[in-house]
Order: structure tokens, then C-alpha cells, then sequence
């Protein structure tokens, strides 16, 4: 059958980064006068919030967070954004799920805001939204992938008090953090800079394993990545990485109908698209391929954000964590997982990415393996976790479903 021709084939080179990293300093004791302090000048971030008639919404969010003395610091520069009311509506009438109306008054809002989200929640949401440094929107890179900003959130403190999620600005394809627009930038206040966003940016709450492992429509993705984990420990262990509150993936995940329409080519037609999932879910766990050729097929859908820092005339990267909003608009070549850095470079297929856009924001983005004889679209909708299937966010990174299998080789 076709798929013995690829016994073998596929090499790997598995490389996981370290789960935190932790630095300190040692600063020397030296005879030198303390800079004298001035006061910042003007209303702190929280009174901004306070007299903004259009941000009363956000304000009573942060009320109900307990953070507003947090952002009112003047000893502290943050960075916020914040979605004004209209897009704090938005986003109430979603999590409502419609039982507060759009065209609902202010003091609807308000009133769910106060008695329907938990103080532990607002405090999420807050936190995440807010940057302990003041940037100014001009400073944000437009590269891809786009760089992380620490929040001030920290979802598990009892596994460190050092632990803090980041958030994605960019100014790639136009102002973004994550897949949120920016609306409005830089509106000062005495300690720090609020940007608005379109609506609000939600911090995550599961691992990108968490979603494969319970989607039914990544059930033999999912069993690919069992196999390809067969005997492995600790940072070989794919799982172990998606689940992995310090990693920063990208993951393009095929699903169930791609898998399958690859798995029957390769079986020389053996198993048949429209066999149930079972099947193929019992081929991939069977002693006709090799769990070598599944890993590499596996790695060759993720990105980890490694660079190969021994060589400083390198310019490609692994991409790490990457939102549809922030790719290239012209195809362009980056490496995988699965590729290996050398003192020279990657060695290494390429994913070609592509994105395009249109008046809504990302209409079409695709991925083309090295062999695809043409590209994998992505499934696109940006539908937060679990209902969507493109820019779905995770505390370890994102997720992407595709329609299409990547082939590094044939």
C-alpha cells in the first residue's frame, strides 16, 4: 500500500523550551545620589476611567475587580485596554447570552456587571487588561510573530508568585492585541496610557490539550497525538507540552475529515473517507505505521517560538503563539517543529503562511506544507473557545482547526 513509502521517511528532531524562566540581579552598592522623584501630574488611570462617560462600563468593572487603587497608583506606570461602552455592551450581551439587549440602558449593563460577574472574574478580566509598564501604541512592533507583553495577571499563583500571563499588541495589519482591534490609542493619564479595544480582550482558561482532547471533531488528531507520545517522558512528550503553562504554541490541528481523506490516500484507498472515525482512530494506533511518521507529521502542525540564538545572522524564527490577524499577507516560508537548527540556520520543509483580509478583519489565511499540492485552508471563525475554530486562544497558546493535512515529505 501507498503509506509503506513513508516508513522512515520523516525524521525529528523534538525540542521543548524549559517550562518558567526565572532571573534575578545583583546590583553592587554604590555612593550615588537618589534621583529626585516627581510626582506624576494629571489624573491617574483610574480617575481617567472615573470621569470618561464613555468608559463608566469598564470603570465599574474595575470597580467590582477591587483593582482601581491598583490602576490610581502614582508610584506605577500601566498600560491599559479597555473596551469603551459600546464594546463593553458587546461583550455583556454575549456573556449574557442575550438577555441583556444591546439597545438596553447604561444602568442594565451596570447592574449585570455588579450582580452577575464574580469579583474573581472581574479581577481576571482587569488584570489581564492591564500592561506594568506605560507603551505607547507607536512603540508596539509590526512583526509577525508578534511580541508578548506581561499582564499583571498570574492564574495559579500557587504554582509561582513570579507567573504572569502575557498579551499580544501588534501593529501587524493594523492595531491589534490578540485578535481584538484597537479602536483608539493613547489616551494619556498620569500613570500610564489606556488603549481602546473593539471589545474585551478575555484571558484564557484551559490548555490548548484541554481543547484537542475534548473536541469531537479532533478525535483522530488527537489519537495521532497519543501515538505519536507512545513510550515518550517528560519534554518529549507532546502532551505534555500542549499542557504546559509555559509553553507558547501555535498549533494548526487537521480535522477529522482531513485526517481521514489523507489516511485513505495513504492506505491506497483501504479505509474510505466516509468510514467512521473509529477506524481510522484504530489505524493509527495498528502496527502499519510507525510512530516515528505520525510524530513527524504531528510536529510538523505545531510552532514553538524557538530561535536559534547561537547564530546571529539567523532570520527566520519558529513562530510561537500567532493569530491569524498578525499573518504575513504574502506567502512566506517559516520553519516547524519539526525543524532542527544548525549553526547556520533551520534545517527544515517550511509551512508557507498566507493571510487575507477584508472589511470584517481576516476573511481567508492558509498553510501549505512542503508536498501539499495546494494549501490547507483555515477554518475560520474567531468564536472564543470552544464554539470557535480559528484564533482560539489557550494560557499555553493557540489553535487553528485546518482542512488539510501538512506534508513535510512524500
Amino acid at each position: 500500500m501507498k503509506y509503506f513509502s513513508m516508513k522512515n521517511k520523516l525524521g525529528l528532531l523534538l525540542v521543548l523550551g524549559s517550562i518558567l524562566f526565572f532571573t534575578s540581579c545583583n546590583k553592587g552598592i554604590y555612593d550615588i545620589p537618589e534621583p529626585q522623584v516627581v510626582p506624576p501630574s494629571g489624573a491617574m488611570l483610574g480617575d481617567t476611567l472615573k470621569s470618561n462617560a464613555n468608559d463608566s462600563l469598564y470603570y465599574r468593572l474595575v470597580v467590582r475587580s477591587g483593582l482601581f487603587n491598583t490602576i490610581n497608583n502614582k508610584n506605577a506606570n500601566f498600560t491599559l485596554f479597555v473596551p469603551d461602552n459600546n464594546g463593553m455592551k458587546f461583550f455583556i450581551n454575549a456573556v449574557s447570552g442575550g438577555l441583556v439587549p444591546l439597545n438596553a440602558p447604561d444602568a442594565a449593563f451596570s447592574q449585570f456587571i455588579t450582580t452577575n460577574i464574580s469579583v474573581a472574574n472581574a479581577q481576571a478580566i482587569v488584570a489581564y487588561n492591564t500592561v506594568p509598564q506605560k507603551v505607547p501604541f507607536e512603540s508596539v512592533p509590526g512583526n509577525f510573530p508578534n511580541l508578548q507583553y506581561p499582564t499583571i495577571f498570574n492564574p495559579a499563583p500557587s504554582l509561582s508568585a513570579l507567573l504572569r500571563l502575557t498579551t499580544f499588541p501588534s501593529r501587524m495589519n493594523g492595531n491589534w492585541v490578540n485578535n481584538i482591534p484597537v479602536v483608539g490609542t493613547n489616551l494619556e493619564a498620569g500613570n500610564g496610557v489606556i488603549h481602546h479595544t473593539f471589545t474585551i480582550v478575555a484571558p484564557p482558561t484551559r490548555y490548548i490539550w484541554n481543547r484537542i482532547n475534548t473536541d469531537p471533531n479532533l478525535t483522530i488528531f488527537k489519537a495521532a497525538l497519543q501515538r505519536a507520545d507512545s513510550g515518550a517522558v517528560g519534554s518529549a512528550s507532546l502532551i505534555a507540552g500542549l499542557s504546559n503553562i509555559g509553553a507558547n504554541f501555535t498549533v494548526l490541528a487537521p480535522n477529522n475529515q482531513a485526517l481521514k481523506n489523507i489516511l485513505s490516500f495513504l492506505t491506497g484507498g483501504v479505509l474510505q473517507p466516509t468510514d467512521p472515525d473509529a477506524y481510522f482512530i484504530g489505524f493509527l494506533g495498528s502496527n502499519q505505521v510507525t510512530t516515528q511518521m505520525i510524530k513527524g507529521i504531528a510536529v510538523y502542525h505545531m510552532f514553538d517560538g524557538f530561535s536559534n540564538t547561537a547564530s546571529p545572522g539567523l532570520t527566520l524564527q519558529r513562530p510561537g503563539r500567532f493569530f491569524t490577524n498578525n499573518m504575513p499577507t504574502t506567502a512566506t516560508a517559516y520553519p516547524t517543529l519539526l525543524s532542527s537548527a544548525n549553526t547556520t540556520g533551520f534545517a527544515y520543509p517550511p509551512v508557507t503562511l498566507q493571510a487575507s483580509f477584508g472589511v470584517t478583519g481576516v476573511t481567508a489565511a492558509t498553510a501549505k506544507g512542503a508536498f501539499n499540492a495546494t494549501p490547507a485552508n483555515f477554518v475560520i471563525n474567531p468564536t472564543p473557545d470552544p464554539g470557535g475554530t480559528s484564533d482560539q486562544h489557550f494560557l499555553n497558546g493557540t489553535l487553528h482547526v485546518i482542512d488539510q493535512v501538512l506534508l513535510p515529505s512524500m
